[in-house]
């Protein structure tokens, strides 16, 4: 069975992990930018690898605490990316996309959680 197939949680964090990657060659290549561009690295990869070993979890409260984990790694990528917009690295057209789609993720993962709680 192909967990990435049809799996919503999956395929939007791993486009939007490799939207960051993109991201981070911009910022080091033509920003010459190396700190905030290695922190949004860091957790905009980190979401999709924490929602992928969830899935791959032995039990419910492992599942969950990977969910939980990677959305902490959103909210931290949105904060980095808040960060890169506002100090001039981004601009406002590019961060706009890029934004909507960490809020996106934030959403399904904050509905992934609140069901946690409902279990």
């Amino acid at each position: 069975m192909n967990v990435n197939k049809d799996n919503v949680i999956v395929e939007k964090t791993k486009a939007f992990a490799l939207r960051i990657i993109k991201l981070y060659r911009y910022l080091r290549e033509e920003k010459n930018e190396h700190v905030l561009s290695k922190q949004v690295l860091k957790s905009g990869t980190s979401i999709g690898a924490n929602v992928k070993e969830g899935i791959r979890g032995q039990t419910k409260a492992d599942f969950f605490s990977k969910m939980n984990i990677a959305l902490k790694e959103a909210s931290e990528t949105e904060y980095w990316l808040e960060l890169l917009t506002e100090s001039g690295y981004v601009e406002n057209k590019h961060y706009l996309d890029i934004y909507k789609d960490c809020q996106e993720i934030i959403k399904l993962l904050v509905a992934i959680t609140k069901k946690q709680k409902e279990d």
